[in-house]
Formats: C-alpha cells, sequence, structure tokens
C-alpha cells in the first residue's frame, strides 16, 4: 500500500498511453521538478516512444503505520481472509495483514528491490509461510482468491480497475487509499490524520470502502400464493425495487423502495425497512418491515412470472444457480451496471 502501481504492459511495435507513464508512486511529494518530469514523460508518451524510467524518478515513500493498521480494520480484516495488496510495495500491509489479523495475502510491484525487501521482512516477522510477494503487473494479476484487495493508485486506475473489481466474489472488500471509484460511492470512508503527509494539502488520508455487490438487476418471481413480482433497478451497489402482485387487474404496486446491495445482502436504509438474502436458490425476504404484508421468508427466483408459471406454481425463468446474476464462481459473474 506504499509503492506504484504497476505500468500496463506495453505490447510490441504500441507506444505505452500516458495512464501508463502517469502511474507514480502513491506518496510522491509533488513538486515543480516533479510536475515537469511527468510532463516530459507525458510528451514522450504522446509521442510514441517508449518512456525510460519516468516512474522510477520520484522518490518511494512508505505509508504510515497507523494508516495501513486503519485500512484493515475498516476492511474488517481477519483469519480466513486472503489479501491482495496492488503497488505493495515494501510489503508492510500484507505483512500486517499475516501478522496482526492472521489473514494470508499477496502483494505485487513492478520494483524488483521492493519484493526482495518485502521477502526479507515477511521471514523477520515469521509470517513467510503466509504471505507472498511478485514482482508482477498489476493489471495481469489473478485477483480471483482475494476476499479483501487494497489499493493507493491514481484515480484513472482505479477505473480502469473498476470493472475487474465488480467481477470479483460477492462480499469481497475493497479498500482505497485517497481515491475513490467513480459513480460507484463507497460504503464507508473514514478519515485518518498524518501530520506529516507529503501528498496534496490535506495533513489526512481518506479511506474508502466497497463490498462487491451481487449483480440482481432484472425481474424476479416469488413462490407461494399471491405471487409477486419484484422488478429490481441496479447500478452498481444501489438499487430500486418495486414489488407488486402478479395480477393484470392490479391498481398499483405493492410496494417502491430504494437501498443498498451489500455483498449479497439487499436492504433498504430506513429501520423497518426490506431485507432481503441472495443464495443459490434465489433471492430470499428476510423481513419485509412495516412496507407490506408479506410473510417473511419468501423465496423468490429469477426471470419474470408468467401464465405458464402459475398453471404449474413456480415461477418463469431460469433456476437460481444458472442466472445470469448468479455467480458461479468467484469472477464469473455479470457485473452490476447502469439499468
Amino acid at each position: 500500500m506504499n509503492a506504484r502501481p504497476a505500468r500496463p504492459a506495453a505490447t510490441a511495435g504500441s507506444p505505452q498511453t500516458a495512464a501508463t507513464v502517469l502511474a507514480p508512486t502513491w506518496s510522491r511529494p509533488w513538486s515543480p521538478a516533479r510536475a515537469a518530469a511527468l510532463a516530459a514523460a507525458l510528451a514522450i508518451a504522446l509521442s510514441g516512444v517508449p518512456p525510460a524510467s519516468a516512474q522510477d524518478e520520484v522518490p518511494f515513500i512508505v505509508t504510515p503505520d497507523h494508516v495501513t493498521r486503519a485500512m484493515l480494520e475498516l476492511a474488517r480484516v481477519g483469519p480466513g481472509d486472503h489479501v491482495i495488496d496492488l503497488g505493495s510495495g515494501d510489503g508492510r500491509i500484507v505483512i500486517t495483514a499475516a501478522r496482526h489479523f492472521g489473514a494470508t495475502g499477496l502483494g505485487v510491484e513492478i520494483v524488483p528491490e521492493l519484493v526482495t525487501r518485502s521477502r526479507t521482512l515477511a521471514r523477520t516477522a515469521g509470517v513467510e509461510a503466509r504471505t507472498e510477494f511478485r514482482v508482477q503487473d498489476l493489471f495481469a494479476t489473478d485477483l480471483a482468491r482475494a476476499t479483501v484487495v487494497t489499493m493507493y493508485l491514481l484515480p484513472r486506475v482505479n477505473l480502469q480497475l473498476r470493472p475487474r473489481l465488480l467481477a470479483l466474489a460477492p462480499g469481497t472488500r475493497i479498500v482505497s487509499h485517497d481515491w475513490d471509484l467513480g459513480d460507484w460511492t463507497p460504503e464507508r470512508t473514514v478519515v485518518v490524520d498524518v501530520p506529516d503527509k507529503t501528498v496534496g494539502r490535506d495533513k489526512v488520508s481518506r479511506l474508502h470502502l466497497w463490498t462487491v455487490p451481487v449483480a440482481l438487476h432484472g425481474p424476479w418471481c416469488s413462490e407461494g400464493t399471491p405471487r409477486l413480482q419484484l422488478a429490481i433497478a441496479q447500478r452498481f451497489a444501489a438499487f430500486s425495487g418495486t414489488l407488486e402482485i402478479d395480477d393484470a387487474g392490479a391498481a398499483a404496486p405493492l410496494a417502491v423502495f430504494d437501498g443498498r446491495v451489500e455483498g449479497t445482502r439487499l436492504r433498504t436504509a430506513d429501520a423497518g425497512g426490506v431485507d432481503m438474502t441472495w443464495g443459490a436458490d434465489g433471492l430470499r425476504l428476510r423481513s419485509a418491515g412495516t412496507r407490506v404484508v408479506v410473510p417473511d421468508g419468501r423465496l423468490f427466483r429469477p426471470g419474470p412470472c408468467s401464465a405458464a408459471g402459475a398453471a404449474a406454481g413456480t415461477p418463469a425463468g431460469p433456476a437460481a444457480p444458472s442466472a445470469p446474476s448468479a455467480p458461479s464462481a468467484p469472477g464469473q459473474r455479470t457485473a452490476p451496471g447502469p439499468g
């Protein structure tokens, strides 16, 4: 959490992009010299000439220990978690996760000397068996094993990574230092005082947390009588739901509500609101609260209700495990997006 993001590897015959060149160490102090160096690097990138070592001209500065711990605490890291740190520097976030939180971890870093140092520090800390460090491009890193991803990258790099992060298993936690993920808003932000911080004017670090949501966008039909149809419009973790009786003559929806998808759980923010959980068998109503009179435990399956389904007593559409919104394995699912 204290080194530069990896450069996407340039293919033979293709120039590196400006985004590739302008991926600095997170904690590099901004200065006229740095601005000039980056401007020169940008000019080289746009000209199609591969840069020499634009990233390496700015010194590496470590993340403060209390910020490292705050990131891991925000992600609720514990035994059983596997932390992947993108741009791991001297490895301290992965080492701290293993030593003090009982997790395993992987750090990826493009500077070989920092990877060597990370391995040495892990061995000294007694967590060598639970940690791994690689000289690797973060864009080439397999994230499927992660239950927690930590990063301190540029805003543009965050947005380039966002589709891959959304494709991770529902419930995976993501913590980013200072930079957000665009219009995928964090569920929580913590501000940590950093009096000696050399980046920016504020002497604080902003730590943002997201939980990867399951994709639920579309129609769902309940079992039982009367059959209910639930239409979910989802954008990232935010959703709107419309619940109505599957009856063409129904005058109005039973309920319209908004809320957030937290991993595999869907619920409204208000007390006594709708609370549902996604699982292999479908979307189950934990509590309808005070909004609508529906028995708790009602199961909804993906797909619209239909006359054929009514005759059979079951909703139309595929079974939940094979539905587009139901991931069969980490990294293999339809990511939530605009509705």
